[in-house]
């Protein structure tokens, strides 16, 4: 396995900043007419309970999704520890929302390995869902969303993105690294 120095991983930082800077702004400035829907993504997830999950089932539902990966040891974290802010904000005003993360990493991000990183991480509220789906289906999620990833040995490189959809399935707004307070933006 080959490493990469500081250097290498503040380039690969800058660079996962810059593209997610640049979706943002592309999902930002989209109109009510050409807005995201649920209902026009791709529909077929499995649970980290294996159940079958259809993404239009939580239509009438506040959503609150993004996308990371069980292994990841620097992102992700940061990612779930806003969206548990996130899901306190909301339980304050006494608001229900569905938190929804798809896995980056299908070939890897399994029921099992979900399963076990919401028990690890005390992520177990019903209204959490940890989704896999096919590698298609998680690439074109992630296109249409404007979540930008690769590959990169065995670690998924990614940005801290996180989109949230109305309770009639449309996105609403995209929360990336340059909005200070996630859960303000609710």
């Amino acid at each position: 396995m080959r490493t990469i120095g500081r250097a290498g991983r503040n380039l690969v930082a800058v660079a996962a900043l810059v593209a997610a800077v640049i979706c943002w702004a592309a999902v930002g400035s989209a109109s009510a007419s050409d807005a995201v829907r649920l209902q026009q993504l791709p529909g077929h997830w499995r649970s980290d309970e294996g159940r079958d999950v259809e993404l239009t089932g939580f239509e009438g539902h506040r959503v609150v999704l993004t996308m990371a990966y069980a292994t990841c040891h620097r992102i992700c974290p940061l990612t779930m520890t806003a969206l548990q802010s996130i899901q306190e904000r909301l339980d304050r005003r006494g608001e229900a929302a569905d938190f929804v993360i798809v896995g980056y990493d299908p070939a890897n991000d399994d029921a099992a390995a979900w399963h076990q990183y919401r028990k690890v991480r005390h992520l177990t509220r019903s209204n959490w869902h940890f989704l896999t789906g096919s590698s298609d289906a998680t690439a074109e999620l992630a296109r249409q969303l404007g979540f930008d990833f690769w590959k990169y040995d065995d670690h998924v490189m990614h940005d801290s993105r996180v989109v949230v959809f109305d309770s009639h399935g449309i996105l609403q707004t995209a929360l990336g690294p340059d909005t200070r307070d996630w859960s303000k933006a609710l």
